[in-house]
């Protein structure tokens, strides 16, 4: 039978695709650290629960397409407190972020279109993109830089007459980079010489560690509001990824009348879920505090790991629950394929996502691996004791002299 075009041009996830092997490897009985993805082990409030135990209808119902009125009454307040001011009107509840993005771009773009995204970026703003019958155009960035914005000038010769948008995560999945007050300004100027759409992914924005680095959300910018498109969801925010309870949130009414007629399709996000999620409001701060400062722990713990490792380059991620590190590798994908098929250390060894995955532009990311600090102190270490032993017979078995420096 046929196959569409469509599903055979989608890849596979790169976070996902080594998990058979890892599977395989667990079932030898290996002890396998999993370092490959954004699944935080932080237990989910008790008020996410407390807000599910007091749903009391005797029967679940659809929801109004737009979201419960309670949720978005709390996404408003939480906003609020952020000192950024929303109203009900401005906010669209969705399946998680991921629907929340693949809905935008669906509004704004038509086959063939364009969207730039700094690059190294989320591996499914691909996916989502062509979906919606557009083109990624990466905005190159490096690991010597932080992965930080080039001038502007830079960024203004990628775009062309069929660019919509410029879609950016921040702080950054896949790198932790925040960007600074002056990139975000920049994105707002070529976003108005050139009439283009922003879609900011702020699923991360409350994982910022350092006192120094200050985050500025786009939505802020109050002369960019026609076109600002924000996008965020609870999972990471409050450890609730199975939850699927996402939102986007604009000013311009006309986009998000648009925008309500894909929801009004799929019908309504689970009104059980939104119901528990309207409660994570009254979520103690002593609970993100305590979350923040765990992952303060962990990204410090991963960082001096990895520093201290000869052949990697690494810098330390202001943001998000993700290193982008260079390793002495020729090939990180061959790398993270061999530590699961046949490597192990005192009958351990890791799962980790291999950088390619997260470029666009061919030959990109061949040596960098994404490592997420989501998983306990304990894992971390040791998932570094045997990451630098693979290092070492990895470069005996396969590499030469002058590629394992």
């Amino acid at each position: 039978m046929k196959i569409s075009k469509r599903a055979e041009e989608m890849g596979y996830s790169p976070i996902r695709k080594l998990i058979p092997y890892a599977d395989e490897a667990e079932k030898r009985g290996i002890k396998v650290y999993k370092l490959n993805i954004g699944q935080p082990n932080i237990v989910t409030p008790d008020s996410f629960f407390e807000g599910l135990h007091s749903y009391k209808e005797k029967i679940v119902k659809y929801s109004d397409s737009r979201g419960i009125p309670s949720l978005l009454d709390s996404f408003v307040r939480s906003y609020s407190q952020s000192g950024i001011e929303l109203e009900k009107e401005d906010i669209l509840i969705t399946q998680g972020g991921s629907e929340a993005i693949f809905f935008t771009l669906m509004a704004i773009c038509d086959e063939g279109d364009e969207v730039l995204v700094p690059e190294p970026f989320y591996s499914n703003y691909s996916s989502f993109s062509r979906f919606a019958g557009a083109k990624v155009v990466p905005i190159a960035t490096s690991i010597e830089t932080g992965f930080h914005l080039p001038d502007k000038k830079e960024i203004e010769a990628l775009i062309t007459p069929k660019t919509r948008a410029i879609l950016f995560s921040n702080p950054v999945n896949p790198t932790g980079t925040v960007f600074t007050e002056k990139e975000i300004r920049m994105i707002g100027e070529l976003a108005i010489e050139h009439d283009l759409y922003i879609i900011g992914d702020e699923v991360y924005r409350q994982f910022v560690y350092d006192d120094e680095t200050e985050f500025l959300s786009i939505m802020k910018l109050d002369h960019l509001q026609d076109r600002v498109v924000i996008v965020d969801s609870i999972s990471k925010h409050y450890s609730a990824c199975g939850a699927r309870i996402g939102l986007i949130a604009s000013k311009n009414h006309e986009l998000m009348a648009q925008i309500l007629k894909f929801c009004q399709a799929r019908l309504c996000v689970s009104t059980i879920e939104q119901h528990s999620a309207a409660n994570l409001i009254n979520t103690m701060n002593s609970y993100f505090e305590d979350v923040k400062l765990k992952y303060k722990n962990r990204r410090d713990l991963l960082f001096s790991y990895l520093s201290r490792i000869p052949g990697i380059v690494c810098s330390r991620p202001e943001g998000a629950f993700y290193i982008i590190a260079k390793l002495p590798v020729d090939d990180s994908e061959k790398f993270a394929k061999w530590l699961l098929t046949d490597y192990s250390y005192e009958n351990m060894t890791l799962l980790i996502a291999p950088g390619p995955g997260f470029y666009m532009s061919p030959g990109k990311g061949r040596q960098e691996v994404r490592f997420s600090f989501c998983t306990n102190v304990d894992d971390i270490e040791n998932a570094m004791i045997v990451l630098k032993r693979a290092l070492v017979e990895y470069q005996r078995l396969f590499l030469t002299e002058k590629e394992a420096q």
